[in-house]
C-alpha cells in the first residue's frame, strides 16, 4: 500500500460496518486517516479520580471513579426495579441509574470499592448529578490484587496513561481506542507536510512518532512533545493555504477607485452634522488606499455594536461612485436591507435622489432589491442597475440572482458576513466586468487569533470607538424558575420605561405559528405530548405569539404591544418597524430579525426570553439594539437554566462585560471543539483538533510567518510535494473552494 492510500483506506475494511457506521454518522469519521487524526480529548490515570464536582451538565462525558455504594430499589408496587449506584472521587459524589432489565449486569459488576470508566450524559434529579444508564469498563487490576511481589507492578498499572476520546452515545471511548489500536500501525505512513529544515529547526519530533506518542503516550511529556507538533501543523498548514490566497488575490486585476473632487462624497461629508471619530477616518484611509489599487481589496472591518460601520461602508460606496462604479450592500434578512436602505436614504438625502425631480445634481440613485418586491419595482430597480442610473443597491440573497446584471460593479459590500455562505458572496462578485473591491463587515467582534484564521486572507480593519453620545446599557440575568417575582419585577421595569417616554424590545427563539416548529413530540398514535414542566430544557422554547398575546392581556395591559417576525409579509414588517421607529408602538415582541442594523434610540429595554438558548455573540448584538439615544439602556436575560449549568455561567459572562471582544473570547472557549473555520460558511468538519485559536496565539503567528516565506519562495509548493498532500487532505476539495472564494 502506497504512503498517501494507507491513511484513505476506509475505515469499514479494517473495523467491521457497524462500528464504522456508527463512526461515520455521529462522529464523521470515514478513514483510517480521519481516525488517526481524532485525538484524545484528555487523559486519565488509571491510579486517579476523575473531579466528579467539575463535571458540565448536559454533556457526555466519561469518567473513572470509585464505586461508593449499589442498592436496588422497588417502585410501582414492586413491579419495576432500578439499581442506584454511588460514585466518588474522594470529596464529590456522582449518582448513576439503572432500569428494568439493565440492572441485573451492573448490580454484579459494581460492588463498592470497584474502579471504572463510567460514559454518559450528565443531568440533574432531584438537585444530584446524575448518569442514566451509563456504559462502563471496569479498570481493577484483580489478577495482582494480594500477591507478593507485584507491588511495583501494580503500581504500573495504576499509572498507565488512558485515553479519553470525543465519543457520542452510540460509541464509548474505550470502543474509540479498541479502534485506534487496529489503525494506529498506519502511523508509520503519515506524509510530513513540514520541509526537514523548518521541523529540525524549532525540534519538533517526526510526524509518525508525534501521530503514536498522541494516542498511546507512555509519559506526560509524550503528550506534550505530540500536541507541540500537532498543534504547529494544523496552524502551518492552514496559514498556508490562506497565504497562496492572498498571493492569488494580488495578481488578480481591477479598476482602480481614485478620488474624485468635488463630487458626491464631498457634498455628502458637507452635510454631516458630526465630525468622524479618530477610529472611522483611520479605517476609511484604509480602505480608500486599497481601493486605489489595481487588484481587488479584500478587506474586514469589525466592529462594536454601533460603533458607526454603516458611515464607513457609505463612504467608500460613495467614493466608487464617485470614479465611475457602482456599489452592492448585501444584507442577510430583508429587514435588515430595509433598514439600512431607509438609513442610508435619509443620511443623503437629496443625494440619494440623482436623476430623480427634486434630487442633487451630484447625486446618485439609491435603490433597494429584495425578493418580495413588486414586479413593477423590481423591473424598474434591475434597469437602473443594468444602465448605471443607480450607483448604489441594498438587497438580500436576490441581488446574486441572474437576471441582475450590472453597468459596472465596483464594490460589494458584505454586512453580517457571517450570515452568508461563500457561494453567497461569491456569486455577487462574479458579476463585475473585472473582480469587484471587496468589503466585508461583522459587528461581532473577533479576537486577532480569529481574524488570522477565518478571515486570513483579508486585511483587517478595527473600528472600536463608539460615537459620542452613546449610553451604557445595564444587563441582569432574571432566573425566572428559582425566583419568578424576577420576572414579575421584570415586567414592571418595561412599563416604567413606557411610562417615562421610551420603548422595549421583547425577543423569543422562535415565531410559534407552526405546532411542529415547537418541537413537540408526538406519541405512536400522534397525539401531542406536554413538555415536562420542570425542565427548560425539554419543553419548547418560548414564541413570539404566545408571549405578545400573554403580555398585552397580562403585565403590560394598555400598552401597544405589537410583533415582528420573519413570517411576516414585507410591507407588514415595514410598517411595524416604521411604527415602532416614530413612536406609536411601545413594545415590540420579536424573533432575532432585530439582532443587527435595527436603529431606534429611544428604545431603552430589551428583556430576552429564554435567553440561554442564544450564543454569547447573538446576546451582544441583541443587547446593542438598545442603550443608542441619550438615555441608559436595560437588558434582562430571563432563563430557566439550572443555577449551576454552563448556560447560566454563559448569560452571567454577558451581563458581566459589554466588551465584545471578552465576550467573543469566552463564546469561543465556551463553544471548545466548534469549527473556528466556520462549519456554518465551509459546510465541512472542523480541521482543528489541537490548536486553540485563543490560546495559541504565538503559534499562530510564527506560523503565518513561516507560511508566507514558503509560500514566497514556492507559491506553487513543487519543492515541497508532502506540504501539497498535507494541503489536499486536510483543506479537502470543499474547504480549499471556501479558501479559493474567500
Amino acid at each position: 500500500m502506497d504512503r498517501v492510500s494507507a491513511f484513505d483506506e476506509p475505515l469499514k475494511k479494517l473495523l467491521g460496518g457497524a462500528t464504522a457506521k456508527v463512526m461515520a454518522e455521529h462522529l464523521d469519521l470515514h478513514t483510517v486517516g480521519d481516525l488517526l487524526h481524532h485525538y484524545p480529548r484528555r487523559y486519565e490515570e488509571r491510579g486517579r479520580l476523575t473531579a466528579l464536582t467539575e463535571l458540565p451538565l448536559d454533556e457526555h462525558v466519561t469518567v473513572v471513579a470509585q464505586v461508593a455504594d449499589a442498592r436496588i430499589m422497588m417502585f410501582n408496587n414492586g413491579r419495576g426495579k432500578r439499581l442506584e449506584v454511588t460514585l466518588t472521587d474522594g470529596s464529590g459524589r456522582l449518582q448513576l441509574v439503572f432500569f428494568g432489565h439493565g440492572v441485573h449486569k451492573p448490580h454484579k459488576d459494581l460492588l463498592p470499592g470497584r474502579r471504572a470508566m463510567f460514559a454518559g450524559k450528565v443531568s440533574v434529579f432531584n438537585r444530584k448529578m446524575q448518569l442514566a444508564h451509563p456504559t462502563y469498563q471496569l479498570l481493577d487490576a484483580q489478577d495482582m490484587d494480594g500477591e507478593a511481589g507485584m507491588t511495583e507492578a501494580v503500581d504500573a498499572f495504576a499509572g498507565q496513561l488512558l485515553p479519553i476520546y470525543p465519543a457520542c452515545k452510540q460509541l464509548d471511548s474505550w470502543r474509540i481506542a479498541k479502534a485506534v489500536d487496529t489503525v494506529l500501525p498506519s502511523a508509520q505512513d503519515a506524509v510530513d507536510p513540514l520541509p526537514p529544515s523548518l521541523r529540525d529547526g524549532r525540534g519538533f519530533i517526526p510526524l509518525p512518532e508525534a501521530l503514536l506518542r498522541i494516542h498511546r503516550p507512555q509519559t506526560k511529556a509524550d503528550i506534550a512533545a505530540a500536541r507541540d507538533r500537532l498543534r504547529w501543523d494544523e496552524a502551518f498548514v492552514l496559514q498556508v493555504a490562506l497565504a497562496r490566497r492572498r498571493l492569488a488575490d494580488t495578481q488578480l486585476p481591477a479598476v482602480a477607485r481614485a478620488s474624485v473632487p468635488d463630487g458626491v462624497l464631498d457634498a455628502f461629508d458637507a452635510t454631516l452634522p458630526f465630525t468622524l471619530t479618530d477610529g472611522q477616518q483611520k479605517v476609511t484611509a484604509e480602505i480608500f488606499g486599497d481601493l486605489a489599487t489595481e487588484h481587488p481589496m479584500h478587506r474586514l472591518l469589525q466592529g462594536e455594536v454601533g460603533s458607526g460601520k454603516t458611515l464607513v461602508a457609505l463612504r467608500a460606496m460613495l467614493r466608487v461612485v464617485d470614479a465611475g462604479g457602482q456599489a452592492a450592500m448585501l444584507a442577510p434578512t430583508e429587514v435588515l436591507a430595509q433598514q439600512h436602505h431607509r438609513s442610508i436614504t435619509e443620511m443623503m438625502g437629496e443625494l440619494a435622489e440623482g436623476g430623480m425631480l427634486g434630487g442633487s445634481d451630484k447625486g446618485t440613485k439609491v435603490v433597494l432589491l429584495t425578493g418580495s418586491m413588486g414586479t413593477a419595482a423590481r423591473r424598474q430597480a434591475l434597469l437602473d442597475l443594468v444602465t448605471g442610473e443607480a450607483g448604489i443597491v441594498i438587497g438580500t440573497h436576490a441581488l446574486i440572482e441572474d437576471k441582475v446584471k450590472f453597468h459596472d460593479l465596483g464594490l460589494v459590500v458584505v454586512d453580517e458576513q457571517h450570515r452568508f455562505g461563500v457561494e453567497q458572496r461569491d456569486a455577487l462578485r462574479s458579476k463585475g466586468k473585472q473582480p469587484p473591491h471587496l468589503l466585508v463587515m461583522t459587528a461581532t467582534p473577533i479576537p486577532r487569533t480569529v481574524a488570522m484564521t477565518v478571515f486570513g486572507d483579508l486585511e483587517t480593519s478595527v473600528l472600536d470607538q463608539l460615537p459620542a453620545g452613546r449610553s451604557p446599557i445595564a444587563s441582569h440575568v432574571v432566573p425566572a424558575k428559582d425566583k419568578p417575582h424576577f420576572l414579575s419585577r421584570a415586567w414592571e421595569r418595561v412599563r416604567e420605561e413606557v411610562e417615562n417616554g421610551h420603548q422595549a424590545y421583547v425577543v423569543c427563539p422562535r415565531i410559534g405559528d407552526d405546532a411542529d416548529e415547537a418541537g413537540e413530540k408526538k406519541g405512536k398514535a400522534g397525539k401531542k405530548q406536554p413538555a415536562p414542566e420542570d425542565d427548560a430544557e425539554k419543553r419548547p422554547p418560548l414564541a413570539v405569539l404566545d408571549i405578545a398575546g400573554q403580555l398585552a392581556k397580562g403585565p403590560l395591559t394598555g400598552l401597544s404591544v405589537e410583533v415582528l417576525h420573519g413570517r411576516m409579509a414585507p410591507d407588514d414588517k415595514d410598517d411595524v418597524m416604521r411604527r415602532f421607529a416614530t413612536g406609536q408602538v411601545d413594545v415590540l415582541v420579536a424573533t432575532t430579525v432585530i439582532e443587527v442594523g435595527v436603529n431606534v434610540p429611544n428604545a431603552t429595554a430589551m428583556v430576552i426570553m429564554d435567553a440561554d438558548r442564544f450564543g454569547v455573540s447573538q446576546l451582544h448584538q441583541l443587547r446593542g439594539r438598545v442603550g443608542r439615544g441619550s438615555a441608559p439602556g436595560l437588558c434582562l436575560l430571563v432563563s430557566e437554566a439550572h443555577e449551576a449549568s454552563p448556560a447560566r455561567a454563559r448569560l452571567s459572562a454577558v451581563a458581566a462585560t459589554l466588551d465584545g471582544f471578552e465576550l467573543s473570547r469566552i463564546d469561543l472557549e465556551q463553544r471548545r471543539e466548534g469549527d473556528v473555520l466556520g462549519q456554518a460558511q465551509s459546510g465541512v468538519r472542523s480541521s482543528l483538533r489541537v490548536l486553540s485559536v485563543i490560546d495559541d496565539e504565538e503559534v499562530i503567528a510564527a506560523a503565518r510567518e513561516e507560511a508566507v516565506r514558503v509560500v514566497t519562495d514556492d507559491p506553487a509548493l513543487e519543492r515541497l510535494p508532502e506540504l501539497r498532500i498535507a494541503l489536499d487532505a486536510l483543506l479537502d476539495k470543499d474547504r480549499e473552494e471556501y479558501l479559493d472564494k474567500g
